[in-house]
């Protein structure tokens, strides 16, 4: 069994920087690719980043060139480095692992909010 336990959220001002960290539970997550989903309110949940055990990463064009995602499987995390965060970054954000299997795990969110 997986979990995955987000932190890092917060009130953040237009042009400012957030790190999100997921901790994850479980043997076998060095071979899980790993990665961060948000939801706006009344918006479906989208694909952020994702990273693959083997370190190759993706990224949502609306970040891209904003957002890294790295993993260290030693420690078992996954962070999300957020720079020059826009309104529209706010969301709920959901870190994500996947098993081989293609099974999904999914953390209880953390909120990130972007306003002046």
């Amino acid at each position: 069994q997986v979990q995955l336990v987000e932190s890092g959220g917060g009130l953040v001002q237009p042009g400012g920087s957030l790190r999100l960290s997921c901790a994850a539970s479980g043997s076998m997550i060095a071979v899980y690719g790993l990665g961060w989903y948000r939801q706006a309110p009344g918006n479906q949940r989208e694909l952020v980043a994702a990273i693959t055990f083997g370190g190759r990463t993706n990224y949502a064009d609306s970040v891209k060139g904003r957002f890294t995602i790295s993993r260290d499987n030693a420690k078992k995390t996954v962070d999300l480095r957020m720079n020059n965060l826009r309104p529209e970054d706010t969301a709920v954000y959901y870190c994500n692992a996947k098993s081989p299997s293609g099974v999904d795990y999914w953390g209880k969110g953390t909120l990130v909010t972007v306003s002046s």
